[in-house]
């Protein structure tokens, strides 16, 4: 009996989070998943990307041939329309500027956000993902995903892997984004569901897999 091959594929991020949500997106498929610590690979990247799509593309690209393989990067932000030009999604993970604390960013943020009340609160999520092979871009997407409302306050104890998700309300589940089950983030047809169904039907439909 033939065992079908499993395809490695690289994780490009070291966020022990998105790893997760890679890992779920390539579930059910025959690839096995690699981190660039597993590895010992890097690769660098400027990120300068007029979109998050562009940035996911150059991060899945460099990645992608620095290890001489398959490879998935992603890049997402928080969509701020009261902000308005003030705000660019794309700078969500640095806004606040070089070494600050996980807390201060979300403090500096709901400083920003103090004049707003109500619908003025609304947040959306821009998140594009890219899958390229040894330096060659395959596929890329960029979608928004569910809208919910920002904190009015700073939340208490630890946070988690990515900050913003601790203060990114869904007033309707009583719950902020971190705290959201599979089968509520299903029900809001978030970003990670979309990309779910978008990458099982490039893997199953579209993608050849390399001669060599």
């Amino acid at each position: 009996m033939n065992t079908p091959s499993v395809t490695p594929i690289l994780l490009a991020t070291g966020n022990s989070d998105k790893q997760q949500a890679f890992r779920s997106l390539l579930s059910g498929l025959s690839f096995s998943p690699v981190t660039p610590a597993s590895l010992g690979v890097s690769a660098s990247t400027l990120e300068d990307g007029d979109t998050h799509e562009a940035i996911a593309i150059e991060k899945a690209v460099a990645w992608s041939e620095a290890a001489s393989m398959l490879a998935i990067a992603s890049d997402g932000g928080l969509i701020i329309p009261s902000l308005g030009p003030s705000w660019q999604s794309r700078y969500t993970r640095r806004f606040a500027g070089p070494g600050m604390s996980d807390s201060q960013r979300v403090d500096g943020l709901l400083e920003l956000m103090q004049p707003f009340t109500g619908a003025d609160r609304n947040a959306s999520w821009a998140e594009a993902v890219a899958i390229a092979y040894k330096g060659r871009l395959l596929a890329s997407w960029e979608l928004r995903g569910a809208t919910g409302e920002l904190a009015p306050a700073t939340p208490t104890g630890l946070i988690p892997e990515f900050w913003v998700f601790t203060i990114w309300n869904f007033p309707q589940l009583g719950k902020t984004y971190n705290e959201l089950t599979t089968e509520e983030l299903l029900s809001l047809n978030d970003h990670w569901s979309q990309f779910g169904r978008l990458v099982r039907r490039f893997f199953e439909s579209i993608y050849v897999p390399p001669l060599d």
